[in-house]
């Protein structure tokens, strides 16, 4: 069940944010420092964290790609990484919260 919640979290965020540009990316995110980029950045932080985590391996730097429309993909693979390492429910149904608060506040 949680594997189909963190799927559907993000095929409604790609829904909602893979046709956009650079410049909306780089707008402020609702009054916190950063723009909204950072913001999907740090939850992609957080997804392939979590993902070495589950798989019993050191986190990495993940690295911030310079064409911010690239973040999608970059939330694709780590997903599925995540997916892959087979993590414990909670964690994907954090992931999906996560993906689904950011998603609001976009």
């Amino acid at each position: 069940m949680s594997t189909a919640t963190l799927d559907q979290a993000l095929e409604r965020f790609v829904r909602q944010t893979g046709h956009w540009e650079a410049p909306r990316w780089a707008l402020p995110l609702d009054g916190t420092p950063g723009t909204r980029a950072d913001a999907l950045h740090a939850l992609i932080t957080w997804v392939a964290d979590a993902a070495a985590d589950a798989d019993g391996e050191p986190h990495r730097p993940v690295p911030r790609l310079p064409h911010d429309p690239a973040l999608i993909d970059q939330l694709r693979v780590v997903t599925a990484d995540l997916r892959a390492a087979t993590p414990p429910d909670a964690i994907l149904t954090e992931a999906a919260g996560r993906l689904t608060a950011l998603r609001s506040r976009l």
